[in-house]
């Protein structure tokens, strides 16, 4: 049994065309499902599927990055294995392709969990990790689009992934970029597990929107949490986000979403935008794709 769904970002607007984004997130989840069918395990295919999506410059993530107020790009990425509680993450990184593929280093090749700045991308560095020769060609400003807020303001826009393998391992990855008019050194959820990111044995789950809301509830490990306490996957995210949207006590909190799956391949996307661009692999093999609620 294998099951499998990611996302593109929360804040999605009716009035912008997504037809590339759906084709996209479609392909992206087949790709996976021939993965999965091959025994490949939850970690690898998480980090296979980030990397396509930020390699897309489709979202405000990898190649669909922004820069900051101060034009650099700072990138972050976490990565959570449900079987072991093993994590790894950069922030703020700069200079390289594939900040999931720095996070997973991060994880196998060091103690530690989180590296950040100019110390991530030594690491990189070190790791031998593809860097960007030119930023300015490379990077396809995803970010300025629709789905964002005004600069200034906590604007919006990650991919991600949740995995189920044949062996029953789950695991989850996020990453983003920011958009543009995030000040500098700007860290949101999406580096740091519990909130962003989140894998055990109950549930994995990628988190998407204003970012230091998400931080303040604990959003990708609440769920989880909710779930061992016997809460359905689908209550138990609808009530994080609930949180999450009433964090002012008159329902103006935080707009997003999140991805989750548990170990039974059940899968939830609950969102309080207009709409989160996200697509699934369901147990039985069935695929779907969605942008907004109908």
């Amino acid at each position: 049994m294998t099951a499998l769904i990611i996302h593109g970002g929360a804040g999605a607007r009716r009035e912008r065309n997504y037809d590339a984004e759906i084709v996209h997130m479609r392909q992206v989840v087949e790709a996976m499902k021939l993965r999965l069918d091959a025994g490949d395990s939850a970690l690898d295919v998480a980090v296979a599927a980030v990397v396509m999506l930020e390699d897309s410059g489709l979202y405000v993530a990898g190649k669909g990055a922004s820069p900051n107020l101060a034009g650099a790009y700072e990138l972050d990425a976490s990565i959570m294995d449900g079987s072991t509680r093993r994590a790894g993450s950069v922030a703020a990184l700069q200079g390289f392709r594939n900040p999931v593929v720095a996070a997973r280093a991060v994880m196998d090749k060091t103690p530690h969990v989180m590296l950040a700045g100019d110390g991530a991308a030594l690491f990189a560095h070190d790791q031998g990790l593809e860097m960007i020769a030119d930023e300015d060609a490379w990077f396809t400003g995803a970010g300025k689009g629709e789905d964002n807020h005004p600069p200034g303001t906590l604007s919006h826009g990650t991919v991600g992934v949740c995995v189920l393998d044949a062996q029953g391992r789950l695991a989850a990855a996020t990453s983003t970029a920011g958009v543009f008019g995030k000040m500098p050194g700007r860290v949101g959820d999406t580096p740091i597990p519990a909130a962003g990111t989140w894998a055990d044995a109950n549930a994995a789950v990628s988190c998407t929107g204003q970012g230091e809301y998400f931080i303040r509830v604990a959003a990708a490990a609440q769920v989880a949490w909710r779930v061992a306490a016997g809460q359905s996957l689908a209550d138990a995210g609808q009530a994080v986000i609930d949180e999450i949207g009433g964090l002012d006590g008159e329902g103006r909190g935080g707009d997003g979403g999140l991805i989750s799956l548990d170990a039974q391949g059940n899968i939830a996307a609950p969102f309080n935008s207009q709409g989160m661009k996200h697509a699934w692999l369901t147990t039985d093999g069935e695929i779907g794709v969605q942008v907004f609620r109908d």
